[in-house]
């Protein structure tokens, strides 16, 4: 049984620059505030839905399975089955796939899938050396053990681990997320000219998108427990300039890189929900979709390369559908660090890239610029890791519609050396 499947709406929160501390936000907080607005425009009520998944990555200790925490908060009722999934960068899309393929095979018929994270709430990690202090200490017993324990304690070992640098840090090479994009760079010969003048214009993007109101709708306000409101993304410099970004030292392979702070994601709070549904249920519920989900493809690869994941990814995908590079309109492609970017757009260009490695005869095709993150991306916007994933689909599903476009892929590579992708046309 294979049923369509609908994208009938979304809403996300502004995304939130990380600065000095932790944010306003929780990873739940963030999701119930892009929650709320968006199940209270719904026709239906909130006993309609199936079941609740969350995409989450840094999941806190006080919010253990954050969708069901969330789905608690949203008024969803005590009967309500949720559950949080976890692929890194492509959680908040996995959410939308799982969602996918369970109502694709008829047993269930809505679904609210999202992705959350706030990343400024990343923890500060003992280090080994004071964990076993500490379980010494426990293990003493009477006063002389205690003060022996003690007079192994040295400053340096409670010296904090910073727990986001850890875990964007691959385990198994040991190359940091950043280190990958310099490896990218070098193999497409990626020059830091090019890398800052497609950061400079995904900040111009995302400022005219911002200015002419093209995200109304998809952006929802998000209020803290101080009243504050906050009502757009916060991470864009629509003053981004070549000479600007010139002027920032490689963060990752000094003094040579070419991956700065300027042309990589930011480091960033923010939620994402969509709601995917059966045939029957827009029937029933007299619902509007934005678009159909057609197709989703998962990849994996040497995680040195990960940030070759959507070529990996969504060129399977595209072409056993029948399709071609001219055939997709729009293309969101989750913008981790620009050089990666622009080493995907280099490899589908590779004629012995696509033979060897995709089988293909020949090159896929070059991703026109004009057809490529329209309104900007993670440079400009913050790649918050749980939730890219999702706002990329609901993205690129707007953005179809407002374009009066038909067909168009969603893709993000994910760091351990994975890809997802996501083909959606235009309802």
């Amino acid at each position: 049984m294979s049923r369509p499947v609908y994208l009938v709406d979304g809403a996300r929160t502004p995304f939130l620059k990380a600065r000095t501390g932790p944010g306003p936000f929780t990873p739940v907080d963030l999701a119930v505030q892009a929650g709320r607005p968006l199940l209270m425009r719904q026709p239906m009520g909130r006993d309609a839905y199936d079941l609740v998944i969350l995409g989450c990555v840094n999941v806190i200790a006080d919010e253990m399975n954050p969708a069901r925490v969330a789905a608690l908060r949203l008024g969803m009722g005590d009967d309500q089955v949720a559950f949080t999934v976890q692929i890194n960068c492509g959680s908040g899309m996995q959410s939308i796939d799982t969602a996918y393929r369970y109502i694709r095979e008829g047993t269930h018929d809505m679904i609210l899938a999202g992705g959350t994270e706030a990343l400024s709430h990343a923890p500060l990690v003992y280090r080994k050396e004071a964990v076993e202090w500490y379980s010494g200490m426990a293990r003493a017993k009477g006063p002389m053990d205690q003060a022996q324990a003690f007079a192994q304690v040295r400053p340096d070992m409670f010296k904090p681990v910073i727990g986001l640098e850890r875990g964007l840090t691959d385990p198994i090479t040991e190359l940091n997320m950043g280190q990958t994009a310099e490896v990218l760079a070098h193999r497409f010969g990626i020059d830091r000219k090019t890398a800052d003048a497609y950061a400079m214009e995904s900040h111009h993007r995302l400022a005219r998108a911002q200015k002419e109101g093209w995200l109304k709708g998809e952006v929802m306000p998000a209020f803290d427990r101080d009243g504050n409101a906050h009502e757009h993304d916060d991470g864009v410099r629509p003053d981004s300039s070549l000479d600007h970004l010139a002027k920032l030292k490689p963060a990752f392979e000094k003094p040579y890189g070419k991956v700065t702070p300027g042309n990589s994601s930011q480091i960033t709070d923010g939620a994402s929900w969509v709601i995917v549904a059966s045939e029957e249920a827009v029937e029933k519920h007299g619902l509007t979709p934005l678009a159909r989900i057609v197709d989703s493809e998962w990849a994996a690869l040497d995680p040195t390369i990960m940030g070759l994941g959507p070529v990996m990814s969504a060129t399977p995908m595209v072409t056993r559908h029948g399709l071609g590079e001219a055939d997709i309109d729009l293309w969101e492609l989750n913008e981790a660090f620009a050089a990666q970017v622009l080493a995907c757009i280099a490899a589908w260009q590779d004629d012995d890239f696509c033979r060897d490695l995709l089988g293909l005869d020949g090159a896929f095709g070059r991703i026109d610029r004009d057809k490529l993150n329209v309104d900007g991306g993670a440079i400009s916007l913050g790649h918050p890791v749980g939730t890219s994933g999702n706002r990329i689909v609901l993205h690129l599903a707007n953005a179809l519609k407002r374009m009066g476009k038909k067909r168009g892929v969603a893709t993000e590579c994910i760091g351990g050396g994975q890809g997802g992708a996501m083909l959606l046309e235009a309802a």
